[in-house]
């Protein structure tokens, strides 16, 4: 089983949590959080605006032999205490462009196993996303390498990808490169979360040759649903914040960064650590690329292509953007992480694990924020597979369960990166099936606010004021919380409950509100919010679902009564006719909630407001909106059952606003 394997790698383990390298840090997410509003202030991150000369942005020469640059390969000024060799340089891809990366190594000699983390932001200047994380790695035997794509820190390019095919090429070309370097065994593998995720299905997706498994986590495949739109709700304000590089300097300045990085957003923020580095490591050739970078992203930057592309058009479907069509091409042994209760995107994921060999596929899914990759228990497994994989140690990984779940998933860590690398799962369950079937299961809307377990909804429709933005949530991944409830929170959103389970239900995967809904307006956005319901008066976040009432075809063939697929194309776009009821089919992303005898179930429907780094531009025209929920119109809401033999079960539930990511309030019907 998994669980022992990892007590027994919890044994063999040099990292302690208590005994973390000192490491520069990171943004953390509060920072992050505060972008836009701290940038609507006007405070500015500046770059410089004059346009780079020849010289700035040249390829240099490139050794033959090797493809790498001619660079001192000891340099050391930035080598952390436990790793034995730093090995920096940049090599070269199949259109000539310089990438910049960087190995570090164990401490004993030979050739090992080689763990890449391909990234635009800073892993080709300093390591890894997670220091501790690369500790482990190379404490357990592997040369970790990051990489910058081109167009980003180091790297050399003329153009700034949005989710663009070079993720896959330079990803192919680095894995190639790292094969036959004389500290490499020729086995590499590839790791990390988020962009460093994508990179890895883009990458797999190429088959190069020395690629033996990858290990992506809190992964984007199909960028409007799983991010920029879910449900056709327009989020772009996040990527906005993500890149925002603000006002260019005065002319002559290259770098300056008024009120320090955290006031920029993520990207700046790990290029301004790549300037550092550069600086410290004498390389003149990154400084260039990087002022060329700052420039190329100003002018291909995420957020005007994302309003370039406000539809699912052309542009949007391919290459990197629709991995999830693409993702049956992959081959080798796959280990997705996925955050259940993510507060940087959805748990959905494109649902690409669907399209992979599940008899060469495990998945880990929890509670828990974005970044919960960075966490010594994640490693722990990942340092399994790789053993497994990379090095083919006969460690029983390929005979564990494909999927394992942790439940109540939980963190005593201070500081970003200590509240990331101390989570602990409370307890778990798995599965020999990747992807076990559920039962779907059935509650009705009815008058009075309820739920119904069985017979059909009668009653009115309910009406609510619409725009009305229902309470926040995450908005700060380290303090957990909800906001405060809306003043008129009892005229901008409608709730039904369930009565109280008799029987522990575990309930998993996605969810479907199946909605009929009239509006006095054409267009308008629906927010789902589920939620737990305790015996102690407590409420628990669960998940959040959305969806535009124009984008509400549904690919029938493809829909599940606990998953509808959207259609999501402009041709499919239908416009409300005034009080005439539609069905709307709201999908709640993936979840895991065990609900005790005694809890019940609940949904919000209101107006979609802000979750982790989601803002949204809702449909601001001034409404009323009417869920109907009579025998001719029976909304209902789906969720999937999950029934596994041998489920051991704590016998008292966690405290409430203990598990990571999913916040507690007190019932607001209490107050």
């Amino acid at each position: 089983m998994l669980t022992d394997l990892q007590k027994l790698l919890t044994q063999d383990s040099s990292i302690e949590g208590n005994a973390r390298p000192s490491v520069r840090p990171r943004l953390g997410r509060a920072p992050r959080a505060r972008v836009a509003l701290v940038a609507l202030l006007g405070t500015y991150a500046c770059v410089a605006a004059t346009t780079p000369s020849p010289t700035d942005t040249e390829t240099p020469n490139l050794s033959a032999a090797s493809s790498q640059l001619d660079t001192d390969p000891t340099d050391q000024a930035s080598k952390p205490p436990w790793a034995a060799r730093r090995i920096t340089g940049y090599l070269r891809s199949r259109d000539g462009v310089p990438l910049k990366y960087v190995v570090l190594l164990p401490a004993k000699t030979g050739r090992f196993p080689v763990a890449l983390f391909a990234t635009g932001y800073a892993t080709g200047s300093v390591g890894g996303f997670s220091p501790s994380l690369d500790r482990m790695l190379v404490e357990h035997g592997y040369a970790v390498m990051g990489l910058n794509v081109s167009g980003t820190g180091c790297s050399g390019g003329d153009h700034f990808s949005v989710y663009g095919s070079n993720w896959g090429t330079d990803g192919y070309d680095a894995v190639e490169f790292a094969a036959g370097q004389p500290w490499s065994d020729g086995n590499v593998g590839m790791y990390g979360w988020s962009w460093g995720g994508v990179s890895q299905l883009a990458t797999a997706i190429n088959h190069p040759p020395h690629l033996k498994a990858i290990a992506p986590g809190m992964v984007i495949t199909d960028l409007r649903l799983d991010e920029t739109s879910p449900g056709g709700v327009n989020g772009n304000f996040l990527y906005w914040a993500w890149g925002y590089f603000s006002q260019p300097c005065s002319a002559g300045q290259q770098h300056c960064v008024k009120g320090e990085s955290e006031y920029a957003g993520l990207l700046q923020h790990t290029w301004e650590e790549v300037r550092k580095t550069a600086e410290a490591d004498h390389d003149a050739l990154c400084l260039r690329n990087l002022k060329r970078n700052i420039q190329l992203e100003q002018e291909n930057s995420f957020e005007r292509a994302l309003f370039e592309h406000p539809l699912r058009d052309a542009w949007m479907q391919s290459e990197a953007r629709q991995l999830n069509l693409q993702t049956h091409l992959i081959s080798v042994p796959v280990l997705s992480i996925v955050a259940l209760t993510d507060e940087a995107m959805t748990s959905r994921e494109g649902y690409y694990q669907d399209t992979l060999d599940p008899d060469r596929t495990w998945m880990l899914q929890s509670n828990g924020p974005h970044d919960l990759y960075g966490s010594s228990e994640v490693g722990k497994v990942l340092v399994a597979f790789f053993d497994r994989f990379l090095k083919g140690a006969p460690n029983g990984f390929d005979r564990t369960p494909h999927l394992t779940v942790w439940m109540d998933t939980h963190t005593n860590g201070t500081g970003f990166e200590g509240y990331m690398w101390s989570t602990t799962p409370g307890w778990r369950f798995t599965s020999q099936k990747l992807l076990p079937a559920v039962q779907p299961v059935s509650f009705t809307l009815t008058e009075g606010g309820q739920l119904l377990t069985s017979g059909p909804g009668r009653g009115e429709p309910d009406a609510y004021t619409y725009p009305m933005p229902g309470a926040a949530v995450n908005v700060d991944v380290e303090h957990p919380a909800w906001g405060p409830m809306p003043a008129d929170w009892r005229k901008g959103s409608l709730a039904y409950t369930s009565p109280p389970f008799e029987h522990n239900t575990v309930a998993y995967g996605p969810a479907s509100a199946d909605l009929w809904v009239s509006s006095n307006a054409p267009d308008s956005d629906l927010q789902v919010t589920l939620t737990e319901v305790r015996s102690d008066g407590q409420e628990m976040y669960l998940q959040r679902g959305w969806l535009r009432l124009s984008d509400r075809a549904v690919d029938e063939a493809h829909s599940t009564p606990e998953r509808p697929a959207l259609l999501d194309r402009p041709d499919t776009i239908q416009v409300l006719n005034p009080g005439i009821p539609v069905l709307a089919r709201v999908e709640i992303p993936p979840f895991a909630a065990l609900l005790r005898p005694g809890s019940r179930i609940r949904i919000w429907i209101d107006t979609p407001s802000p979750r982790g780094d989601f803002r949204f531009d809702y449909i601001s025209w001034p409404a009323t909106n009417e869920i109907w929920h009579d025998e001719k119109q029976p909304s209902r809401l789906v969720i999937g059952k999950l029934e596994l033999p041998d489920l051991k079960i704590p016998p008292v539930a966690a405290p409430c606003g203990k598990n990571m990511t999913e916040p507690c309030r007190r019932d607001p019907y209490l107050n």
